[in-house]
């Protein structure tokens, strides 16, 4: 099957010394259903991944946790980390079906009662959200495992040990990426602290230096959308459904996972309403569709989507069928962004939810009800999607003296 995936290259994974590793992968791949084009994205994916990770044997099973932060290297950029991810879940998969996906500590040892007292605490005294659980968890087990491997016992640990994790994390980060680094850090020191884990406390960490407004904005001009929109074939196979994702996108402002979590129940032909389950909000939010948009959904459901017992609107086009992930409604972006040839390569699918924000704001609409369809809960966050208007600018500013001219 390698040969047939890779006609030029195949020598160079099937001598390499996972080769045994990426064949058997690739088999329970095609008898699971994944198509030819999947197959060979995640190969190479893996390849890429074995061959840095010089220390560890091929042929070993390996934990979730070992795979999170040997992908973590190649999740830097938005885009990356949407495919590296897909392939690490898939790897996953697979070495559970095998029988291979080991634990990375004993359920009974210290480290890993830490783990789980934390979470405990974090779910039940923080009533952490799952996400943000999975943030704060990660960086936490990520730390320790570096700190445990210099410190004998969590009491032992230092700020010396604090520090080498943060030096070494924040080569890869972002300033804004490890200012949620550090208040995760934080966090669990103070828990240790406070339950008498560590003898000193830890965690007056200097977190990066950001400024409001520092980014660029990052909103499409109308007309762009515009003409990323029209540059959709909706004649070819999942165009339909691609179009109507950018559409919803970018004439409601959805968000990835909003998008992702929409069923078919959720969208009333007769009242021409879609309801919108808001993660940041935890609540509903019952949008008037127009007859373009009604119109956009009919021709998707009537022609793309397969009649299938499924309760997403939209689905995957290819095996394994069900709904799609939030990661590949942002595919979906980067796919047809690419195609359209507008020179979109810096933009991620946030952007047409910042076009959305500033389109209503020049059309006179009120920055508070442009929060609430939004899904936010302060004035300050919808204003970061409000960064430059200026069109607005130019109304504003004074003429200047001609006597002050040069």
């Amino acid at each position: 099957m390698l040969k047939i995936l890779f006609p030029r290259s195949s020598d160079k994974y099937e001598r390499s010394r996972f080769g045994g590793e990426l064949k058997e992968f690739c088999d329970w791949m095609c008898s699971v259903g994944y198509s030819k084009d999947n197959i060979r994205g995640h190969l190479r994916r893996l390849f890429t991944v074995f061959t840095s990770a010089r220390a560890v044997r091929a042929d070993e099973a390996r934990s979730s946790e070992w795979l999170h932060r040997t992908f973590e290297r190649y999740c830097t950029c938005v885009r990356l980390s949407q495919h590296f991810r897909g392939t690490e879940h898939a790897y996953i998969r697979f070495l559970r079906d095998q029988g291979r996906l080991l634990a990375s500590t004993p359920s009974n040892s210290p480290v890993a009662l830490l783990r789980r007292e934390y979470r405990r605490y974090l779910v039940e005294v923080r009533g952490f959200s799952r996400s943000a659980l999975g943030q704060h968890q990660f960086t936490v087990f990520d730390f320790l495992e570096h700190a445990m491997s210099s410190a004998r016992d969590i009491r032992g640990m230092t700020e010396v040990h604090v520090e080498r994790y943060l030096v070494e994390r924040g080569k890869g980060l972002t300033r804004q990426s490890m200012q949620h680094v550090v208040a995760h850090l934080r966090a669990f020191l103070r828990y240790a602290f406070a339950r008498g884990l560590i003898d000193q406390r830890l965690d007056t960490i200097d977190t990066p230096r950001t400024y409001r407004d520092e980014l660029p904005p990052r909103a499409l001009p109308w007309q762009q959308v515009i003409k990323l929109l029209s540059s959709v074939d909706q004649s070819s196979k999942a165009g339909l459904r691609d179009y109507a994702i950018l559409h919803l996108m970018a004439y409601y402002g959805l968000r990835a996972s909003e998008i992702a979590d929409l069923r078919l129940d959720d969208i009333d032909h007769d009242a021409r309403t879609c309801r919108v389950r808001q993660r940041k909000t935890s609540s509903d939010l019952l949008l008037p569709l127009s007859n373009r948009t009604v119109n956009v959904l009919r021709r998707y459901l009537n022609r793309e989507r397969p009649d299938l017992d499924h309760p997403w609107l939209f689905l995957r086009a290819r095996r394994p069928t069900g709904g799609l992930r939030n990661y590949a409604v942002c595919d979906v972006f980067y796919k047809r962004a690419s195609q359209s040839g507008l020179g979109l390569d810096h933009y991620s699918s946030y952007c047409l939810r910042h076009s959305f924000a500033m389109r209503l704001l020049q059309r006179g609409v009120g920055v508070k009800a442009i929060g609430d369809l939004l899904g936010h809960r302060s004035l300050e966050a919808t204003c970061v999607y409000l960064r430059l208007d200026v069109s607005a600018l130019r109304g504003v500013a004074l003429p200047l003296a001609r006597h002050m001219a040069p």
